[in-house]
């Protein structure tokens, strides 16, 4: 049956390999969240549940759980830099969620974790621009095939979200142009 108008094609691969570059997104950052945190396990297994998925691993409860558990880890977290590093890993095992619908919202399921781990790294060096395009640039450069593919079927990222929306969209665009 083909896709109705809001639908987009999505293979189990691209939602694996969308899920792993998110889990590999906020891996990168989760130091920012463990070390004022060191005894909270929840960021952290949310990363690792991403990985499993990402690795063949089923996409069960647990999953979902895990992102929930990482979102109100960075609800408690000590500093607006660990906030968003526990954003991140909420975002690659929510990125394992990402519906099969034409709609601008679905580019946060796919950038959101990138996005978070960008902030957490600017405000974890005082804002510094230079850090900020760095982070940037390794996001895009190690978007897979399947996230430039996936995001060419969707509208451009959503307004607002402040400076969190503003990389979002600032990623989609490097990896769109």
């Amino acid at each position: 049956m083909p896709p109705t108008s809001d639908e987009i094609e999505l293979s189990e691969h691209e939602l694996r390999a969308i899920t792993g570059y998110a889990a590999e997104g906020a891996r990168r950052v989760l130091p920012l969240f463990e070390e004022p945190h060191p005894a909270d396990p929840r960021p952290r297994d949310a990363v690792e549940a991403a990985e499993a998925f990402a690795g063949g691993g089923r996409r069960t409860n647990v999953l979902r759980q895990c992102a929930w558990a990482a979102y109100r880890a960075a609800q408690e977290a000590a500093s607006p830099a660990a906030v968003d590093a526990a954003r991140a890993a909420s975002a690659a095992a929510a990125a394992a969620y990402l519906h099969p619908k034409a709609s601008a919202h679905q580019v946060k399921h796919i950038l959101g974790a990138a996005a978070h781990a960008a902030r957490a790294e600017e405000l974890a060096c005082g804002q510094e621009q230079r850090v900020t395009a760095e982070t940037l640039e390794w996001a895009r450069l190690h978007a897979p095939a399947a996230v430039t593919t996936v995001l060419g079927r969707l509208p451009a990222a959503p307004p607002g979200g402040g400076r969190v929306g503003e990389l979002l969209r600032d990623l989609d665009a490097a990896l769109r142009g």
